[in-house]
């Protein structure tokens, strides 16, 4: 059992996978829907504060590679894009953001956002951990109906 947390735990950690990933390796490896909710928004919330710190620094640190350049640049290109909705509805942006259990939104891209949106950690960390707790809501309520349906 210690082993699928720890597995579910690190795939909500993975940029794209997130908790969207997490919730239903953990529910298919054995967890309980609700261990694996939990483990899942505690897992995609462990990297948040460090992007929302750390991003711009490290982006202009590796902006310094000719390779890396480009991919930077279309991350930023992203996180400016996907800022629009963000600055227009403020923290509510940034929770809708987050919370929309699809590829291209959640907890790393709302970190993202709120770095290059330069919002402090104190007003990002819950807004995105609101988000976090919804979209893993939804995704295993989605989880628990398919598995439902098809078992």
């Amino acid at each position: 059992m210690l082993k699928d947390i720890l597995m579910t735990f690190l795939i909500a950690m993975v940029p794209v996978l997130e908790l969207r990933g997490a919730i239903p390796a953990g529910i298919a490896a054995g967890l309980s829907p609700m261990a694996a909710f939990a483990v899942s928004v505690v897992g995609n919330m462990v990297p948040v504060p460090f992007i929302i710190l750390l991003i711009r620094q490290i982006f202009l640190l590796l902006k310094k590679n000719a390779f890396l350049c480009g991919v930077i640049e279309k991350l930023e290109t992203k996180a400016h894009l996907k800022g629009k909705v963000v600055r227009k509805y403020g923290a509510l942006g940034l929770m809708i953001l987050v919370a929309i259990p699809l590829p291209g939104t959640g907890a790393w891209t709302g970190a993202l956002v709120a770095a290059f949106l330069n919002m402090s950690l104190r007003r990002a960390l819950p807004t995105i951990l609101l988000g976090v707790v919804i979209a893993g809501a939804i995704t295993t309520a989605v989880t628990c109906g398919v598995i439902h349906i098809f078992w």
